[in-house]
């Protein structure tokens, strides 16, 4: 399999593109003028909770607040918590009973901010790399179904290995991992 990669730069913007076997796979165009927020992560502060909205807004250095919605609030439920479910099926507790006001959050951007509106955030952290991504609140390691079944088992196995390696037994590893194609 042959890979190349292509870059065309211009003073208004850079395109990358990566090529195999003639066919591109990925390709990217960054404007000079123009750089998204997405996937840029950031230390917070929450300025606002409007529960009746269900979301928060959070201060992150831009000219406008971002918004935080309920349903992008990661969090770890306890044992035996039950929770009302969310439109994906998963169970949430109320904004209000998530963050407060003045409080500190990591946040990454997933939506740019529009108009008069301000940038979406996640608290869900993911970075994202050509074939691994890492998840530093989730210790899932996931294998993308892409991979054949025979090979998801085994390449899960090597990759727990590799997140345990040089830690103290009775530690546990901080951080998941998704493995993709």
């Amino acid at each position: 399999m042959q890979q190349d990669i292509l870059v065309n730069w211009s003073p208004q913007e850079t395109r990358v593109a990566v090529v195999e076997n003639g066919a591109v796979q990925e390709l990217h165009v960054e404007r000079t003028l123009e750089r998204g927020l997405v996937g840029n992560v950031y230390l917070g502060k929450v300025v606002r909770v409007l529960p009746g909205m269900q979301s928060a807004f959070v201060d992150i250095g831009l000219e406008r607040a971002a918004f935080l919605h309920v349903a992008d609030v990661w969090q770890r439920p306890l044992e035996g918590e039950s929770l009302p479910a969310n439109r994906n099926g998963a169970t949430v507790k109320p904004i209000e009973k998530q963050v407060f006001e003045g409080q500190t959050l990591m946040v990454q951007v997933i939506k740019d901010p529009i108009g008069t509106k301000g940038a979406r955030l996640s608290t869900q952290i993911s970075i994202a790399g050509r074939l691994l991504v890492f998840l530093p609140q989730d210790s899932h390691i996931g294998i993308s179904q892409k991979i054949p079944a025979s090979l998801r088992e085994p390449l899960r196995e090597r990759l727990h290995a590799l997140c345990s390696a040089g830690l103290p037994p009775d530690a546990k590893s901080t951080g998941g991992f998704i493995l993709r194609t």
